[in-house]
């Protein structure tokens, strides 16, 4: 098994940044794409930000020129972020990779926990 812990939400005002971490662990043969989603209350959850394995990046219209995604390959880390916040961006952000924990197994899709940011006007 492949395990994601994300890090670093919490309340943030109008405007400001916060950092996100996801750090995958476990049975890793390799990771493909990593990225983030988001939920919020009475919505379905939506892409935010996918980067591949050699860097090239993906982001929803709403978060392009405020979001940022970076991951360290070699410490199967994904990064997302977050510059000038706005309430709209209140949500619970998943991390997640595709990835192959041996050479036999297909590749799947892995999801952390979620981890709550608020953004207050």
């Amino acid at each position: 098994q492949v395990q994601l812990v994300e890090s670093g939400g919490g309340l943030v005002q109008f405007g400001g940044s916060l950092r996100l971490s996801c750090d995958a662990s476990g049975r890793i043969f390799k990771i493909y794409d990593m990225g983030w989603y988001r939920q919020a209350p009475g919505k379905q959850r939506e892409v935010v930000a996918i980067i591949t394995d050699s860097g090239s990046t993906i982001y929803a219209d709403s978060v392009k020129g405020r979001f940022t995604s970076s991951r360290d390959n070699a410490k199967n880390t994904v990064y997302l972020q977050m510059n000038s916040l706005k309430p709209e961006d209140t949500a619970v952000y998943y991390c997640f990779a595709n990835a192959q924990e041996n050479i036999i197994l297909r590749r799947r899709d892995y999801w952390g926990q979620g981890t709550q940011v608020t953004v207050s006007t």
